[in-house]
């Protein structure tokens, strides 16, 4: 067996990873880089709609033999594309992979693509190249048998993957978090593996060159923001990844507890659509204890390029700015930047921003809006966050449940700080090939 990485030994974001056996090769995620070489946020708005050529040319598509389309160098495409989970960073260069290569993934991930292709100009899986995994459940792939393990992380749908061909064991971790809501996801994985050794662990690292930052498990940021909303005196503004399921739960429960009404936009309407059986969520649209807000860029895009089923279906719920304005106080509201302008003459007086979202975006000029314009009405805004990638003492921790002869890390800046505790470290190169 034997691993490329081609992109993401030294990256956070934009992982892309070749397998490959003496007849199979398969692809592990084929991710849009998060930052450029300076470690700034790429612009990934610009990056979504550049042609395959333009991302190729810039070297953003890495070079990886037969995966893109138009690839001229001859090569046969991959078996396979497996997909760990929905993220721009680990999916978004799909749509200019060759259309002839299945894509397996799980349910939830078709899903989460499904709800960024209608409101954020991302794109799905195409229905024929699609082969659900699902946890626990075995695949075969050409000489890999695979494993898919579900792994808590902050979108819904993600996995881990057990690799095996040749008589050698490969585990793949994607991202994933121990301070998450679901601790048994990676116990079940330590458990399974138990007693048995895999070759080689590619193991995500995110927190390896970055700070922690807060250290709250998600549990506690659900009180947390319970709390926040209960003692607020006006309108709550919610700002978070609709994706991100148990931050979603985490704001339902908060306004159910303070007797508000949960105020989603269409896109936070239709993940919940999507998600609430899957994620065991019971969406407060469907018992009548929230509504749906029509933002206005929705209702320009509506009346330029006409509506469609997922507009229309949540019609009949829905609720104006002005029934908001006139009760602020009932309400809690998803927020993003975009809405700002819908708040005509701006934002109720003392409104209060649970930004649950990277601290690093509020920087963006548009944040910076957002807290001048939240500071003239005595509002204000508040970080009310956790990470969704593994702390970095439990990398360490996770890593050493996992009895393996190298590791690998991945979707990290800083590899080489994993042979401050470990002595059988890999550190990649991208496009170098490793054997096992």
């Amino acid at each position: 067996m034997q691993i490329t990485i081609f992109r993401g030994s030294k990256e956070v974001g934009g992982s892309c990873v070749e397998i490959r056996s003496a007849n199979t090769r398969v692809i592990l995620d084929v991710g849009l880089p998060l930052f450029d070489e300076n470690r700034e946020p790429h612009n990934s708005y610009k990056l979504c709609r550049m042609t395959t050529q333009e991302l190729v040319s810039k070297g953003i598509a890495p070079n990886v033999p037969g995966l893109f389309s138009g690839d001229l160098s001859g090569d046969r495409p991959p078996d396979g594309i497996l997909l760990s989970h929905a993220h721009l960073d680990h999916v978004g260069l799909l749509k200019h992979t060759t259309p002839t290569i299945p894509v397996y993934a799980s349910q939830g991930t078709s899903k989460m693509m499904l709800a960024g292709e209608v409101f954020a100009n991302q794109s799905r899986i195409p229905r024929e190249r699609f082969r659900e995994m699902r946890h626990g459940k075995t695949v075969t792939i050409g000489d890999f048998t695979i494993t898919p393990f579900a792994v808590d992380h902050s979108i819904l749908g993600c996995l881990a993957f057990l690799i095996e061909a040749d008589g050698k064991r490969l585990l793949y971790t994607g991202d994933l978090r121990l301070h998450g809501s679901r601790p048994p996801d990676h116990e079940n994985i330590i458990t399974k593996l138990a007693g048995s050794k895999v070759d080689a662990l590619i193991v995500e690292g995110t927190h390896f060159g970055l700070e922690d930052g807060d250290l709250t498990t998600e549990d506690e940021l659900k009180t947390q923001i319970a709390t926040h909303v209960q003692e607020s005196q006006g309108l709550v503004l919610a700002a978070f990844s609709p994706q991100h399921v148990d931050r979603l739960r985490s704001f339902i429960h908060a306004a159910n507890q303070s007797g508000r009404t949960f105020v989603a936009d269409v896109y936070t309407a239709f993940v919940l659509h999507l998600a609430s059986r899957d994620a065991k969520l019971k969406s407060p649209i469907d018992s009548g204890t929230g509504r749906v807000y029509y933002p206005q860029s929705l209702i320009a895009k509506i009346q330029r390029k006409g509506t469609n089923k997922v507009y229309e279906r949540f019609r009949k719920h829905e609720i104006s700015m002005s029934e908001i304005a006139s009760r602020p106080d009932h309400h809690l509201m998803v927020f993003r930047t975009s809405l700002t302008d819908d708040f005509v003459g701006g934002f109720p007086e003392e409104t209060l921003c649970l930004y649950s979202t990277w601290s690093g975006y509020r920087d963006r000029p548009d944040w910076q809006r957002v807290q001048r314009d939240l500071a003239s009405v005595n509002g204000r805004i508040v970080h009310a966050h956790t990470s969704g990638h593994a702390l970095a003492s439990d990398i360490v921790k996770f890593t050493k449940s996992i009895d393996t002869k190298s590791i690998i890390p991945i979707h990290t800046f800083e590899p080489q700080k994993f042979r401050e505790y470990f002595d059988n470290v890999c550190v990649a190169v991208d496009g170098q090939p490793i054997s096992l």
